[in-house]
């Protein structure tokens, strides 16, 4: 795994060391701390890659199997929601997104509200896949009408909401949701007799990727009507 990950750092710091010595020529005590930052992250994906593969995805198939097996498996569906909220609000990628935002927005929107609307978008969302999952209800029932909501809704949202809308989007698809839930979601879908891990247990990250789109263009029309009131 360290290897893999040297393998996929090379190119990155070869092609800045090119730019470097052609064009670039940045004062030496910046590509110094550019250089410890290239190592941190290096140390930081080796060790989290390391916690995924032992810890995050055994325990996650764990519970979703047990509660799968379960007389009381509706309960993956609150517990859906607990754990994707609780995911997208550790999500390191969501709260720089929401301190950008506040940054781009001159402090018109606070990283709070941000915060919370992408955690409740995508706590709802993973109680719907999960649901899903244990009705056994085809995924294209909830893509399609969610993604073409998704398009009626920007012709009442402002431009630049719709625009972080789309991004959030893959930023909650980070490594905690996708490591964790999705797991859980594959765990589950094994162990429900009548069910297929690969055709029921996956999907889920695209329901998790429409849930912030959804919910920052709410967020969008609200902040457009108190403007406008």
């Amino acid at each position: 795994m360290a290897f893999e990950l040297l393998l996929a750092f090379a190119p990155l710091v070869l092609f800045f060391a090119y730019m470097q010595k052609r064009a670039l020529h940045l004062p030496n005590s910046y590509v110094l701390r550019l250089m410890k930052g290239v190592a941190l992250s290096y140390v930081g994906l080796v060790l989290f890659l390391q916690g995924v593969t032992q810890g995050f995805l055994p325990a996650g198939t764990e519970i979703g199997r047990i509660i799968g097996e379960a007389p009381w498996r509706w309960a993956l569906v609150p517990l859906g929601f607990f754990f994707g909220l609780a995911a997208t609000a550790a999500e390191p990628a969501v709260r720089v997104l929401a301190i950008e935002m506040e940054k781009a927005s001159g402090g018109t929107v606070k990283q709070k509200p941000v915060l919370v609307t992408l955690s409740l978008g995508v706590g709802i969302f993973v109680a719907l896949a999960m649901f899903k999952l244990l009705a056994g209800i085809s995924i294209i029932w909830f893509v399609v009408p969610g993604y073409l909501l998704a398009l009626i809704m920007t012709r009442f949202s402002t431009p630049s909401f719709i625009s972080v809308a789309f991004d959030a989007g893959g930023v909650a698809t980070g490594p905690m949701t996708v490591t964790f839930v999705m797991a859980i979601a594959l765990g589950a879908a094994g162990a429900l007799e009548g069910r297929n891990a690969v055709a029921d247990g996956f999907g889920l990250i695209a329901l998790v990727a429409l849930a912030p789109i959804l919910s920052v263009m709410t967020l969008g029309i609200f902040y457009s009507r108190k403007r406008s009131g």
